[in-house]
């Protein structure tokens, strides 16, 4: 059986529970491993779930019209779409995983029953909801005054500070979906990472991508 009590990839707000209720959490928990390319969770299903992400990465995307847009790629561990299990119960975003992943679902009214019982748990929380929030507006408001080169720019500099924590890596995504996670074309993305490869910015050989300048990648990321 799962061990919430000893899981060294605990959340903050799970870090706040004690013993006896990481132990009812552990019995209500079930983890699953995702291949890249999987779905892990989907849009208008019902939310009986709070899934967590343990580790790997994964895209959070919807479908607006028979569009698939990306709204955030986030990496664990954190959970996965917390404002569908407290509203209305249907999910409002699908979860891909983009590279293997762990995911761990927890059962929703034992998880609730925690915000009742443990206050310094809601207050975690909370506070990640308000973050994530806040994080959504400021970047939102930042990339609607960026032109395209500097949203591709912002992507990268999210990619390998926030995602991989290294100038090298793979990017997880395609040149379409990369451009829609820009808010851009796949012609735009494409063009941009190799006008940034000849400029040496950075190096590109297929999917890999080393940042060769980061003080001018930053710049352009931030300027727009």
């Amino acid at each position: 059986m799962h061990k919430c009590k000893v899981c060294s990839y605990k959340s903050p707000a799970t870090e706040k529970l004690k013993d006896e209720e990481l132990e009812l959490l552990g019995k209500g928990c079930a983890e699953v491993y995702f291949k890249a390319g999987e779905n892990v969770v989907k849009q208008n299903a019902l939310s009986t779930n709070v899934a967590y992400l343990k580790s790997g990465v994964v895209k959070i995307h919807m479908n607006e019209n028979g569009v698939e847009k990306i709204k955030r790629i986030i990496r664990g561990p954190r959970y996965l779409c917390l404002p569908s299990n407290f509203s209305d119960k249907i999910n409002h975003f699908s979860a891909t995983a983009l590279e293997n992943s762990a995911v761990c679902f927890l059962d929703l009214e034992t998880f609730k029953s925690f915000f009742y019982s443990n206050g310094d748990f809601a207050f975690q929380i909370v506070k990640d909801l308000s973050q994530n929030e806040l994080k959504n507006f400021h970047s939102y408001i930042n990339s609607s005054k960026k032109q395209a080169t500097g949203r591709i720019a912002e992507s990268l500099v999210y990619f390998y500070k926030e995602i991989y924590g290294s100038k090298t890596f793979t990017l997880p995504i395609s040149r379409l979906e990369l451009g829609e996670f820009s808010g851009t074309t796949r012609e735009n993305a494409s063009r941009i990472l190799s006008d940034f490869h000849h400029e040496r910015i950075i190096d590109l050989n297929g999917k890999t991508i080393t940042v060769l300048n980061e003080e001018l990648l930053t710049q352009i990321s931030e300027k727009g």
